[in-house]
């Protein structure tokens, strides 16, 4: 399976999705048919989400369809050389896409040889389960399990910085947490800036900014940048 996952959109300085351009080229070979899925975006319309991938792509000379002006969902899926999703709510990225009957399909199109491409919620949607998002549940998406595209859960936007003052739990907190009540699991704490490539079966880490694997009963492990696994 291919798959591209990001933990964020936007970084300082740079233009809405101008740090993944790169990662972007160098995974997709020839696939230019792109099927977007809007459905984490919940402050602005379908519309207006895919217009803005759409733009911020445009040196890719991609074809970015958004899936919500489709007439035949399943069968665009199965034709689409690229499945990308985007990031804002994850519980409302997942329950639509579980009410539309879209999780399967999208695994199976993925398995065949589409490209996934995920950042923040998108990401999330990739794991075995959405349970570190650190989104707020808005909606109930009638259960967590998720795609189970990769074998780890990843917490986007990764980060144990605390606002001065502030005396809620670090990240780090909230996952231990999960890693009490289901230790078997391990989670990548990914921090903005960095992804997850995974080609021919092989998952290899890349960006500027440490990543850390969590494992229950253990010290967080730091990852090397060109960490494979």
């Amino acid at each position: 399976m291919d798959l591209l996952l990001l933990s964020n959109s936007a970084m300082p300085g740079l233009a809405y999705l101008e740090y993944a351009l790169a990662p972007l080229k160098a995974q997709l070979g020839g696939r230019r048919r792109v099927l977007f899925i809007p459905f984490a975006g919940v402050t602005q319309s379908h519309d207006a989400y895919t217009d803005k991938v759409t733009l911020a792509l445009t040196e890719l000379d991609l074809e970015i369809t958004g899936i919500h002006t489709v007439t035949d969902p399943l069968a665009a899926i199965a034709d689409a050389e690229v499945i990308m999703v985007g990031g804002g709510n994850t519980f409302n990225l997942l329950k639509t896409a579980r009410e539309q009957g879209l999780l399967e399909p999208i695994r199976q199109a993925v398995k065949k040889g589409a490209l996934y491409v995920g950042w923040s919620a998108g990401a999330n949607l990739a794991c075995p389960t959405i349970r570190t998002t650190n989104d707020m549940p808005i909606v109930d998406p009638g259960g967590l399990d998720a795609l189970n595209l990769v074998p780890l859960q990843i917490n986007p936007h990764f980060t144990n910085a605390l606002p001065v003052g502030h005396q809620g739990e670090t990240r780090e907190q909230r996952i231990r947490e999960l890693l009490v009540l289901d230790p078997e699991l391990q989670v990548i704490g990914l921090p903005e800036g960095n992804w997850i490539s995974v080609q021919n079966g092989r998952a290899h880490l890349a960006g500027s900014n440490p990543t850390l694997l969590f494992k229950a009963g253990e010290a967080a492990i730091t990852l090397a940048a060109d960490h494979c696994f």
